[in-house]
């Protein structure tokens, strides 16, 4: 179904291959994950798929791919869309239309299709991904989950042989995350679909698929297997591996469900103390402090009365579904949206509804689309300018640029031009941009969307060093692994409001949605990361 052969490709003005001599071979209606370090080409490799790499970026390919028969590269992308349906790491991006059911029929009106037979193959995928309640709705209106079931039910209006997914989840909530991979499994096992995807939460994905693709960084060899034989020979890997690891369990849990038989046997018969996580409560006055805020987007109120205090020194990750208000919340507080009622103070200041980029010298802001922030030619001049809009030369710059860009991973990247980087690597760009001023405090809207495990605990370590030299923080996040491991509080949200303020602990421990692995593994012992289990029977 789906084959390559030494396949190796480079970007154009690139010094380095972004794929380099890449053999594997998927069979008809597998289920496919792929792996590997941000920036290691896995969407480069999805690309390749149906023709886009190299047609639409131009570089140079060597190598033999085939895909249902056919050669991606001489066969066109237009040709390959009838074979492989392909949903994008940003689903707004591939929208066109603004209505659910005019976006399905979009491209198959472009194809001249009667319309009879368009209409047979909308009322098809409404079905297939249960949109039919949404057919009306404005794209616009759609929560995350519902983005990306139209993204993927778009794709496959054209019957595709094969399903190609770029991080379909990085951007949903649990409970979205579990309803999209949940229609793939159905559209796997009921329509024998192929489906190849990557992604970077492993926890979220393992339980479905049939095997991994492992693409390493540089110098190392492509691994491809099943979960079992593949996990062991990598180092990323989800919170679930790591604990059965540190503590011999064989066979590998690769579910929940298997992990849990394990904790049962090894908690059997062991007296385990429930773990403290009792903070001392801030002191002075916080940095940023909400009162009463309320906002309202094309006439409906979507945060409502919100009151949030953030200290110096503290993390917070702000959670809740999608579509919860968070991302809106942290827009009205950098000033990118005025709020209807209420105020908002920064370091003493009443900021409400003063100018963006006054606000701006206090909070950085980085928004769930890091291209947003990015316009520079290179990764260096991104902090330049950043720079040079505060009215500071480099040599004045409260942090080194180029030891900042290696703290995040970036310094081999100094010179490349931001938008030919992976997602994950972009986010480190625009992350760099924001930080290289020191703010006071840091709002970041979903910062390890594209991210690996290895880049996640780089993240982490860094803003743990901003954290002990006083700055505010404020995570925006669906990674219930990121919470666990770096908030000192958990603000959880609903349909606008706050509806629980407390310590991961409290909040993440016991619910069914947002608890992460490690506590839903060893229930009542107050365990929430791997290093707590360590730290407990070490």
């Amino acid at each position: 179904m789906i084959r390559f052969e030494y396949v190796s490709f480079t970007y154009p003005n690139a010094d380095r291959p972004a794929l380099d001599n890449i053999s594997l071979h998927l069979l008809d209606g597998e289920f496919a994950l792929v792996v590997g370090p941000s920036g290691s080409g896995k969407s480069t490799l999805l690309r390749c798929v149906n023709g886009l790499t190299p047609h639409f970026s131009g570089g140079v390919i060597s190598g033999g791919v085939t895909v249902n028969g056919l050669d991606p590269i001489e066969a066109s992308p237009k040709v390959m869309s009838r074979h492989v349906g392909f949903v994008f790491q940003t689903p707004e991006a591939q929208f066109v239309m603004d209505r659910v059911e005019d976006e399905l029929a979009f491209a198959l009106e472009n194809a001249a299709m009667p319309p009879q037979e368009m209409r047979i193959r909308v009322e098809e995928v409404l079905d297939l991904l249960d949109l039919a309640p949404l057919r009306h709705r404005q794209l616009d209106t759609l929560s995350g989950g519902e983005r990306q079931r139209v993204a993927i039910a778009a794709a496959l209006a054209f019957r595709p042989q094969i399903l190609v997914l770029d991080e379909p989840t990085s951007q949903l909530d649990p409970k979205s995350a579990e309803d999209v991979l949940q229609a793939l499994v159905r559209l796997n096992t009921d329509l024998g679909l192929t489906i190849l995807l990557a992604e970077h939460r492993l926890e979220r994905v393992l339980p479905f698929v049939d095997q991994i693709i492992y693409l390493p960084a540089t110098g190392s060899d492509l691994v491809q297997g099943s979960s079992a034989q593949v996990l062991p020979q990598i180092d990323l890997t989800p919170p679930l591996v790591q604990v059965a690891q540190k503590l011999d369990w064989s066979p590998l849990p690769l579910t929940l469900k298997e992990g849990r038989r394990h904790s049962l046997r090894w908690l059997d018969g062991r007296t385990i103390a429930p773990k403290s996580h009792s903070e001392s409560p801030p002191a002075g006055r916080p940095y940023i402090r909400s009162e009463g805020v309320q906002v309202a987007f094309k006439g409906q109120t979507v945060v409502q009365g919100v009151d949030l205090q953030v200290w110096p020194g503290e993390i917070v990750a702000l959670m809740g579904r999608n579509g919860a208000g968070k991302t809106t919340l942290l827009k009205t507080l950098v000033g990118l949206m005025r709020p209807k009622q209420g105020q908002i103070v920064v370091d003493d200041q009443n900021v409400t509804g003063r100018d963006v980029a006054d606000i701006g010298r206090k909070v950085g802001y980085l928004p769930q689309n890091p291209g947003a922030l990015l316009f520079a030619d290179t990764v260096r001049e991104e902090l330049a300018v950043t720079l040079r809009n505060h009215g500071l030369p480099p040599q004045h710059a409260p942090v080194d640029p180029e030891t900042l860009l290696a703290e995040l991973g970036l310094a081999g990247k100094a010179d490349d031009y931001p938008r030919d980087l992976s997602v994950g690597e972009q986010q480190r760009v625009a992350l760099a941009a924001i930080m290289v001023t020191c703010p006071g405090a840091l709002l970041l809207d979903e910062p390890t969307r594209g991210l690996d495990y290895r880049a996640k605990q780089q993240l982490i370590d860094l803003l743990q060093r901003r954290q002990r030299a006083g700055a505010a923080i404020v995570l925006a996040t669906h990674d219930v692994e990121l919470a666990a491991i770096a908030a000192n509080r958990v603000v959880l949200m609903s349909q606008g409001e706050v509806i629980a303020n407390g310590s991961p602990a409290e909040v993440l421990g016991a619910s069914p949605l947002f608890a992460p692995q490690v506590a839903r593994l060893f229930p009542g012992t107050g365990w929430l990361t791997v290093d707590d289990v360590c730290e407990s029977i070490c």
